[in-house]
Order: C-alpha cells, then structure tokens, then sequence
C-alpha cells in the first residue's frame, strides 16, 4: 500500500511533457482557519477540477484542496486523448460480462466524451479540444478477422465506425497493418490547459482552491471532517478524492493495480509529415501503442506500460530505453516521421483487472466518494466520475453505476 503522504507530484511522473511549457500555475492561499462546505474535493487535477465545475454549476458550495501544483501530478503525464474506445475491446468486455452491459459501457464512455467536448465548446475553455478520428490498429494476436468480429460487435451495439482491410488503410492512411477500425467521436486537447481553464471556471462558479493536504478522515454522522497538515479543520457533508492511484488506506479494491507508462514527442514536422486527419491511433494489442498529433505539428507517442516498474527511480532509470524503443515504433508505424524524441515523460497511474474504472461511494464511508483506476481514459472516465458523483449527490443513483462500483465483483475466471 503507498503512503499517501511520501507520495510527491514528482512520484506520479517524470520527465518533461509538452504541456508544462505553456502553464502559468494559478496562485492558491494556504487554509488559516477552520470552516465547513457542501462538498470538499481532495485533488486538483482533471478529475477535481471537473467535479468540482459541475457540483458548482449546481449550486453546491464546493472547494478543493491540493498540496501542489493543480494539474501536474497525473494530469500532466497524460497524452489527452480523449477515447471513447477503453482499454478493454468489446469483445473482450462482452466475454467478461455479456453483451448488453458491455455495450452499455461503450454508449456511456461515447457520451462521455461528447458531454466534455460540448462543455469544453459551451464555456469556450481555452485547451485546444479538437475532435478527432480515431484508427484502431490490428496489432499482436488480433489480427484481421478478430479486427472484424470486434467491428461487427460495435455495429451489434448502435456505435460508429467502418472496418478498413489492408489495401483500404493502406491507401487511405499510408499505415501498413492487417486492418483497422475507423472511427468517429473521440477528441484530443492539452490536458494541462484543460484542467487550468476547468478550475478558472469553477472558480467563477464561487469554488475555492486552497493549497493543503488531507492527513485524516474523520466520520461525524451528518458529516465528514478532514484534518488538514497545518492543523486546521474542513467539515463538509461529503467529500471527493481525486487523488489518482494515491489514495487513504480506507480506500481499497481487489481489481485495481499499478502500472507505469513512457511517451516521447517529437519536433514539429512539416504537414507532409502528419497522417490523414491526424487521428488518433491505437494497437488493439494487450500492452498497446498510441500516437496522436498536436496543434504545434508535433507527433506523440506512448505505450511500453511496465507494472513492474512503478517506483520513481526505477521509472525513470528505464526512461532512454523506453523512449528509444518507443522512437522505433513510431517509426515502424509511420516512417515519414523525424525519429526524434524532443520531450520524454512518463507517469504512473491505476488500471483495473477489467479495464472499467473505479467511481463511486466508498464503502462503508457513504459520505465519500473516489474516482480512480482510469487506465488509458484517465480524462474521458474524469467526466463520467463528474456526472456520476453529481447525480448520486442528489439521490440519483443509477442501476449502471454498479458497473463501476469500487466493490464491485471482477469477471469470474473461465
């Protein structure tokens, strides 16, 4: 179990992203006295500065409490693409849990990133969203047909896309695989100047960001009071942890573990470059890659997760044998590129067994919630925790909510 008080930003990643070259941090005041609220978020990344923009729009008396920098623990160790295709195809989803509830996942995972491309277009945040294709590469055992049998599966369930074979991506996208899967709806932006512009309009809704961490978790009935590391007192009828990976010890589940990840981006190429439409792409392997494009023409590229390396310093020991393997795939998937790695970062972060995050009441604490074990969809499972906690807040529980229930059972061993 990590302590989360030995846990630093520095811990959750390392390295140097793009994003951070473009971030003025906002300023926070220390917390001077004891005071209540409706809702405390602990953490101010994506997910907290989401939770806490909607909780506000709905007239909750929120404020959030991070002990550094809002955005630069997870957050900025994210390559911000915004899937609604998960870690877990549907094919695998359907086999672990059936049909209709796998499929239901997918339509809510697609809701969710229209509901955050639409919020990002309603109060105009300043984070470059843009909406993308996506290309879902045949790669390791799942090759043509088992490409196809996945596509028909999403046709089954009402979702968009077109299968492409070989010769058809071939001369559409220049990109030599067995297959892929073309799709529409996913969206990509910069994670760092998201969460930024997100907590400038919580803050506009009346939500104060305080610099603190929680040390204790007091349950008081009608109330949970949080200590915090200067001493003071925040008593509030229910609070959030946005925490990433690095939660209190009450917090807990069987299907959640750790895992760590790379990504390199490279000098901005010329347009001559860049593949069709800049989609966003992704292998449908197990331990897959990923690439995507950014505004300033650079190529990004991530994968080579490791959930034996998860320490800080063994994470960033590895760090050049991972960019220089992560320089050889990009270049084996797109050669047209400048196989350099300007920026090389990489993060730690929780996944779960069945690839589903963990979102809800923590048991046997109903006054708090967590959202974690995001995988690959760290931002598009931040919104569905925002919708989903702010509706349980106001008695709306949802049957599908146990989908993602921290205590939830796994897929049973076949």
């Amino acid at each position: 179990m990590f302590d989360p008080e030995r846990v630093r930003q520095n811990d959750l990643r390392g390295g140097t992203p793009p994003w951070s070259q473009r971030l003025v941090p906002a300023e926070r005041p220390p917390v001077d006295r004891d005071f209540r609220c409706d809702v405390l978020i602990v953490g101010a990344g994506v997910t907290g500065a989401l939770v806490a923009e909607h909780l506000a729009a709905q007239g909750h008396e929120v404020c959030v409490i991070d002990r550094q920098r809002p955005g630069f623990g997870s957050t900025t160790a994210s390559t911000s693409m915004l899937m609604w295709e998960i870690d877990r195809s549907l094919s695998d989803l359907t086999a672990m849990y059936g049909f209709e509830r796998a499929a239901n996942i997918y339509r809510r995972s697609f809701a969710a990133v229209s509901g955050l491309a639409e919020l990002a277009n309603t109060h105009r945040l300043p984070c470059g969203l843009r909406h993308r294709r996506s290309l879902y590469l045949a790669a390791g055992q799942v090759g043509a047909r088992e490409l196809k049998a996945e596509h028909d599966l999403r046709m089954r369930a009402g979702l968009p896309g077109d299968y492409l074979d070989h010769l058809t991506l071939l001369e559409e996208f220049g990109l030599y695989r067995e297959a892929a899967i073309h799709s529409i709806g996913s969206a990509d932006a910069d994670p760092l100047l998201l969460c930024q512009a997100l907590l400038k309009t919580a803050a506009g809704h009346g939500v104060d960001i305080y610099d603190a961490s929680a040390e204790n978790y007091y349950n008081s009935g009608q109330a949970v009071v949080v200590e915090l590391d200067g001493g003071h007192l925040i008593e509030a009828k229910h609070v959030v942890l946005a925490t990433g990976y690095v939660m209190p010890d009450f917090v807990s589940s069987s299907l959640h573990k750790i895992s760590s990840s790379w990504a390199i981006a490279t000098p901005p190429q010329p347009a001559s470059a860049m593949w069709r439409d800049g989609a966003l792409i992704w292998e449908a392997s197990e331990n897959y890659s990923y690439a995507r494009t950014t505004q300033d023409g650079r190529i990004i590229m991530g994968g080579e997760d490791d959930d034996q390396a998860t320490e800080p310093d063994e994470r960033d020991r590895l760090m050049p044998a991972k960019a220089d393997a992560l320089l050889h795939r990009l270049n084996g998937l797109w050669s047209h590129a400048e196989p350099v790695a300007e920026f090389v970062w990489s993060g730690t972060f929780g996944t779960t067994t069945d690839g589903l995050p963990l979102i809800g009441r923590v048991p046997g604490h109903p006054r708090i919630y967590a959202a974690y074990g995001y995988g690959g969809n760290g931002i598009t499972y931040s919104y569905l925790a925002s919708r989903m906690i702010a509706a349980s807040l106001a008695g709306d529980d949802k049957p599908w909510f146990d989908d993602f229930a921290i205590d939830r059972d796994g897929p049973k061993a076949s």
